[in-house]
């Protein structure tokens, strides 16, 4: 027994020699030679938001992009929703001033309460995207990373194809898309196509049964044209109502659509005109048709917007745009929560490569993602807005690649921007938006107030 102890202490020594041994090795080796990829230029804990500015770029949607600055010099972009407007972010600027941009969920939290459907989610979605843009850097990762984990190394993307009355030059333009490489398709199917032919739409702006057989028309060239395997949408078919709608999805059966999107467009919007607010009008919709339903690309938020659908199973695929339903973070809760009952995702976008960026970082995430939009295909110098990711064009052969660069991997190109500004300046200050009471409250000094004598006090 004694010879036993022995024995075993020698060899825990031994062992505690050798774990010894190999821990001063490597201290050696961090020693002479640093982790690579630490950003040393940031103090984490340190970190303060100084300020937020704009950039308004006009495009065929404009472009609301924001910057928010901080005390160390690491800024974050984002981008409020196409055709919407930097106002809806900048108005947020006194609740962010002072505040460390690391702690995104808390900071997001209080903004919440801000944000709503259509446009009016975009503030909110652009604040979420420049954070995650900081982080990314401060932490050197890209911003993937900070919400989960990549599924996919590029995004398959679907396009809009300009609108012809002529069904076969149509299909040719679809046959163009097929040749640059895109293997998704979505094409505007409205009742304007075929409003000149006799007894095709009746007072209402609606097809009637001989303008639906029309429209298959147009449906039957462009499947002819790509083939009858491949993805195809449709979208923008006019002021339908619920029944309305199921006349219209029965009769696009027979061409096996990826889906059909926001359909309802009577008695069930928000002011803004086309957010449904009635899940019990998508669910009657589903349930009458073959067709794949999808909408949500002007709802915010999954409990505000997205729950009761994905409860109700009201939809086929959930269609959010990145830009109104909350950034990043939000639209990433709302697709796995979808995902959980079975419903895809597709995503809606039509905005710059700064938003673009930021969607593509979300997608790679998703378990169950179909495709995602991209309205900028023919716009000669959309990619031009951006120096990097310095990879061209940011759509290659129908799909865009994930970045593995710090944040969004987006930085602007100033002369390009320049060009294409619809008002004001390049990021121009914003005291309009400064409010110092709310900021002095929010970062913990004294509440300003107006003394004995009307002066005021505690003011910045």
């Amino acid at each position: 027994m004694p010879n036993r102890r022995r024995f075993s202490r020698r060899r825990l020594l031994a062992q505690a020699a050798a774990w010894g041994g190999m821990f001063r090795f490597a201290q050696a080796r961090a020693g002479a030679q640093p982790a690579a990829g630490v950003n040393r230029n940031s103090a984490p804990s340190q970190l303060k938001i100084t300020d937020m500015r704009a950039v308004l770029v006009a495009s065929n949607y404009d472009y609301p992009i924001i910057r928010i600055d901080t005390n160390q010099g690491v800024y974050g972009l984002g981008e409020a929703r196409d055709a919407g407007r930097e106002g809806t972010a900048l108005v947020l600027k006194p609740h962010l001033i002072g505040r460390n941009p690391l702690a995104i969920e808390p900071v997001l939290d209080t903004l919440r309460i801000f944000a709503n459907h259509q446009r009016m989610g975009g503030g909110y979605s652009a604040v979420d995207m420049a954070l995650h843009d900081i982080a990314g850097k401060v932490y050197h990762v890209p911003a993937w990373r900070l919400i989960g984990s990549r599924y996919r190394d590029r995004i398959r993307i679907y396009c809009d194809t300009n609108e012809s009355q002529d069904p076969k030059i149509y299909a040719e333009r679809f046959r163009r898309r097929q040749q640059q490489g895109f293997t998704f398709f979505k094409m505007d199917l409205g009742t304007r196509l075929v409003a000149n032919r006799p007894g095709a739409v009746n007072d209402q702006r609606v097809a009637t049964e001989k303008g639906l057989a029309y429209l298959c028309e147009y449906l039957q060239a462009v499947r002819d044209a790509i083939g009858w395997e491949v993805p195809l949408g449709a979208d923008h078919f006019g002021p339908l109502t619920v029944k309305d709608s199921i006349r219209y999805a029965r009769a696009f059966e027979k061409f096996n659509l990826a889906w059909a999107e926001d359909m309802i467009q009577i008695g069930h919007l928000g002011p803004g005109g086309d957010a449904p607010k009635s899940w019990r009008a998508y669910q009657e919709l589903k349930e009458a048709t073959t067709t794949p339903i999808a909408t949500g690309e002007s709802l915010f938020g999954l409990e505000e917007g997205f729950k009761e659908f994905i409860d109700h199973r009201a939809l086929d695929i959930i269609h959010p745009d990145p830009l109104t339903a909350g950034g990043i973070r939000e639209t990433k809760r709302i697709a796995d929560y979808a995902a959980m009952h079975g419903i895809q995702t597709a995503i809606h976008f039509a905005g710059s490569p700064v938003g673009c960026m930021a969607c593509v970082h979300m997608a790679a995430t998703l378990k169950d993602m179909l495709a995602m939009e991209n309205h900028a295909v023919d716009i000669p110098w959309w990619d031009d807005l951006v120096a990097q990711p310095a990879a061209k064009p940011i759509v290659n052969r129908g799909y865009i690649a994930v970045p593995d660069s710090p944040g969004l991997g987006v930085e602007l190109n100033e002369e390009v921007v320049q060009q294409h500004i619809r008002k004001g300046g390049y990021f121009a200050p914003t005291p309009q938006y400064d409010d110092y009471i709310l900021d002095r409250f929010r970062i913990g000094g004294p509440y300003p107030h107006l003394d004995e004598n009307g002066k005021l006090v505690n003011s910045r």
